[in-house]
């Protein structure tokens, strides 16, 4: 088959779907496959919770987090109905911090809007807040069984080898898009979905792929040119720059926490932290929340986010409580984003 070719007979979902059958990853937000052939139809909520967890974050670090929010909030209204405050701290540490805050909009217009059932097609659930092409393509097929062109970075793997397409991402995406889109069958389109994500996920890994286990070997292009290993091709990143800031933090004699909301648009937007700076590679001096006599810790808090390294010089005063401070009497680090647990973590240390 060659790199340009995209028609398809049927034969990759029809060897593709029985080793889904028998091999399905079991998930806490997933009706397998199996039940789903008897009639068990899944839970549009748990798809689109699970799908937006999953951005940017592997299956097993969102489990835990998908499960304690479907105890806290059991449906769609529920969320809608929450404090921001307690969705912001069950979301910290899971990252991306925007995409909680689109969690609550989308959940309230879905009720507001929806009376509380999501859209089925991929053009209206591209109308609801934080869903853009690949959660709607993901949520009208798994939820909904469209056949909608699910395209995620185990899928755009999986089409580069089969095709043995060596363009470099992102210039060859919508090629492989195009890949995907010819095999997607109009028969059990849900089911392929996750089928062909579970392939990429559990076989057709970024390194040492398990060519020779895969239901599909035969048609594989990049299988037979041995170049497996080498696809999809990726042009080079940049280095990530480093940036540094400084926070404060002030605990007082009677054990409260002086922290501070975060703006609602930006990095960790609306989530609570410590006061400091803007971070930069070259920032502004920092100016404390609070008069009080500061020592500069000798750790750094470091932490790696998208696009850049983060080092925080870490300030760090004992003060009584005055009528200044917005202090957190029932202070729990764990509500806090991993940055900011980070520094805790440095001041519990220097504190005992």
């Amino acid at each position: 088959m060659s790199p340009l070719d995209t028609r398809d007979t049927g034969a990759f979902a029809d060897a593709l779907l029985p080793w889904y059958d028998q091999h399905a990853r079991d998930m806490p937000w997933r009706v397998g496959p199996a039940a789903r052939q008897s009639g068990t139809a899944p839970n549009p909520y748990h798809v689109w919770l699970s799908e937006i967890m999953l951005q940017q974050t592997t299956v097993a670090a969102v489990k835990d987090y998908f499960l304690k929010f479907v105890s806290i909030w059991p449906r769609v209204e529920d969320l809608a109905a929450a404090d921001d405050d307690a969705v912001m701290a069950a979301w910290a540490g899971l990252g991306y911090y925007a995409r909680a805050r689109n969690l609550l909009k989308c959940a309230r217009a879905v009720v507001s809007e929806h009376e509380g059932v999501f859209p089925q097609t991929e053009a209206e659930l591209l109308t609801l807040p934080g869903i853009g092409p690949y959660t709607a393509a993901a949520v009208s097929a798994i939820a909904f069984d469209a056949p909608s062109t699910v395209l995620d970075g185990n899928v755009e793997r999986v089409m580069a080898r089969l095709h043995d397409d060596h363009t470099p991402l992102p210039d060859v995406k919508e090629k492989l898009r195009a890949y995907a889109a010819a095999k997607t069958p109009e028969h059990r389109p849900g089911d392929y979905a996750q089928a062909v994500m579970d392939l990429g996920a559990t076989i057709c890994t970024p390194r040492n792929p398990a060519c020779g286990i895969c239901p599909v070997m035969r048609m594989c292009a990049a299988r037979r040119a041995g170049t497996a290993a080498e696809l999809p091709k990726k042009k080079r990143k940049a280095a990530k720059p480093i940036r540094t800031g400084t926070v404060f933090v002030a605990v007082t004699r009677q054990g409260d926490v002086l922290l501070e909301r975060r703006p609602e648009k930006g990095l960790l937007g609306g989530m609570m932290g410590f006061a400091g700076n803007v971070w930069a590679e070259t920032p502004e001096p920092a100016e404390p929340p609070i008069d009080a006599t500061w020592r500069r810790l000798d750790a750094k808090a470091r932490h790696t986010f998208t696009h850049f390294h983060l080092e925080l010089s870490i300030m760090l005063a004992i003060v009584d409580f005055t009528d200044e401070m917005t202090a957190e009497r029932r202070f729990d680090p764990q509500s806090l984003p991993t940055v900011m647990r980070k520094v805790w973590n440095i001041v519990s240390e220097e504190l005992r």
